[in-house]
């Protein structure tokens, strides 16, 4: 069942679909449409699909009634080790809390260390009818992954996605950020830009891959010893690796893009420990634009992701999945933008 297009004037916009319209294109009465819509009892289950899809399709916008609900986030280790050092995890659960508050909803945060927190978790949601659905938050194993799938209610990821699309998901686009501020860089006319990167998440692997977009789009080299690993992301190990490559091979680069602030914060002290500038003699680029980064010295040249908003997406995601419209799973990502500030200048003429 399709619905029609609703008639309108030239150079006005149409009205709103209302439910009396729903109802008129079924062939159904107005409480019929109405306890369809709701998820309501008494509704054959060939005609609520019906309904259903009339709505979808004449993008009727369906109130959701979720106010004195639930969510349980499920926070990894790796969140809540980030919500201790930063404040990324912090925003993010800012943004989530405000837009919960707005629309009547309880968030309850659950940390989950291992697989059978995880089900501890599942399975308070599944026995408490008030909990509307779950949020992940900053989850990739595929262990974990795979417990939610076929959960009987709402899962979405946060800073997270799933390979396989069958969780929806929200993140901030890194693979297109990090080629922005990876072609900032060859803008200023640098050529040799190591990434530095704390391995394992498939979110920082999405900013290697936008790494190297931008210098395979400028025909740079991409050579194996530009990448600098690092095992946590501590300033420190980050500060200690830079310092290491440039005594065991001079400074041999002239730009670094780090896969968050933490570890440009560590770039630029391991470049300064070494007698050298920021930027004078290295130019330094972060991702995440957390309020420190405007306050180091120099200031950093960073990537601002949308922390709060991905939150509050999220939710609205979760919500969208509770109006019983048939929707596959979808993965948002937000756009990022270039805060330009004083670690990046132009490259210096000889290595």
């Amino acid at each position: 069942m399709k619905a029609k297009p609703l008639p309108g004037k030239r150079g006005k916009k149409s009205r709103r679909v209302r439910l009396e319209d729903i109802a008129e294109l079924c062939g159904v009465s107005l409480s019929t449409a109405s306890r369809a819509l709701a998820g309501e009892k008494g509704v054959r289950p060939e005609i609520r699909q019906q309904i259903l899809e009339a709505a979808k399709a004449a993008n009727y916008v369906i109130a959701t009634a979720v106010a004195g609900q639930k969510v349980i986030v499920a926070a990894s280790s790796a969140a809540m080790i980030d919500y201790v050092r930063n404040q990324f995890t912090l925003y993010v659960l800012e943004g989530l809390k405000e837009r919960a508050q707005v629309l009547g909803l309880e968030i309850v945060t659950r940390p989950i260390a291992d697989k059978s927190e995880e089900l501890a978790v599942l399975q308070e949601a599944r026995d408490d009818p008030s909990v509307a659905g779950l949020l992940f938050l900053t989850v990739d194993d595929e262990g974990m992954l795979a417990a939610t799938r076929g959960f009987d209610k709402p899962v979405v990821l946060l800073n997270g996605d799933d390979p396989f699309m069958r969780l929806s998901s929200v993140t901030p686009c890194n693979r297109s950020s990090a080629r922005l501020a990876a072609d900032h860089l060859i803008g200023l006319g640098h050529r040799r830009i190591l990434f530095l990167m704390r391995p394992g998440r498939r979110t920082i692997e999405r900013r290697f891959e936008g790494w190297q977009d931008a210098l395979q789009h400028r025909g740079l080299p991409m050579d194996a010893d530009l990448v600098v690993p690092v095992d946590d992301w501590l300033p420190e190990l980050a500060a200690q690796a830079i310092a290491s490559r440039i005594g065991a091979r001079r400074l041999d680069f002239t730009a670094v893009l780090a896969a968050g602030d933490s570890l440009a914060v560590g770039a630029m002290m391991g470049v300064q420990q070494m007698g050298f500038s920021v930027p004078g003699d290295v130019s330094v680029v972060g991702m995440d634009d957390l309020p420190q980064a405007a306050f180091l010295n120099p200031p950093l040249t960073t990537m601002h992701i949308p922390m709060r908003e991905i939150g509050s997406v999220a939710l609205d995601l979760l919500r969208d999945n509770l109006s019983g419209l048939p929707m596959p799973p979808r993965r948002v990502e937000l756009a990022c933008h270039l805060v330009e500030r004083s670690s990046t200048g132009p490259a210096r003429l000889s290595t």
